[in-house]
C-alpha cells in the first residue's frame, strides 16, 4: 500500500494539504500530493507551479525545469515561472540560459533595470 492519508480527499483538500506541507518545508511530500493534482487538472497553473517550486527546493532541478517549461507552454508571460526557471538554470550552472529567462521575467514584471537620467 503506497497511498497515504494525504493523497485522499477532494482536490481542494489535497491542494490545502500540499500547501501545508510546502509551508512546513516538507517539499517531497508536497510534490507527491501535487503530482496527482497536476495529473488530474493539467490545465491548472497553480498546482504545477507549486510542484515546480517543491522540486526546486528539494534540489530536483531537472524535474523543476520540466514543470516550469510546462507552465510556460501554457502561459508564456507567467513572470514567476520565468524567474523560477532562471533560478533553476542558474543552480544547474547554465548561466547564459538563466540570464535570458531572468531578463524576460523582469520585463514581464515591468522591471527594466536602472534608468539613466
Amino acid at each position: 500500500m503506497n497511498d497515504t492519508y494525504y493523497e485522499f480527499g477532494t482536490a481542494a483538500d489535497r491542494w490545502d494539504r500540499a500547501q501545508m506541507f510546502f509551508e512546513a518545508k516538507e517539499y517531497l511530500t508536497a510534490a507527491r500530493i501535487l503530482g496527482g493534482l497536476v495529473e488530474e487538472a493539467p490545465e491548472q497553473v497553480a498546482p504545477r507551479l507549486l510542484l515546480a517550486r517543491s522540486y526546486y527546493h528539494s534540489a530536483r532541478l531537472g524535474r523543476a525545469e520540466e514543470k516550469l517549461r510546462a507552465v510556460l507552454e501554457r502561459d508564456p508571460v507567467e513572470s514567476y515561472a520565468r524567474l523560477m526557471l532562471g533560478r533553476t538554470l542558474e543552480r544547474q550552472g547554465r548561466r547564459a540560459e538563466a540570464a535570458t529567462q531572468l531578463r524576460m521575467a523582469a520585463a514581464f514584471d515591468g522591471d527594466f533595470g536602472p534608468r539613466e537620467s
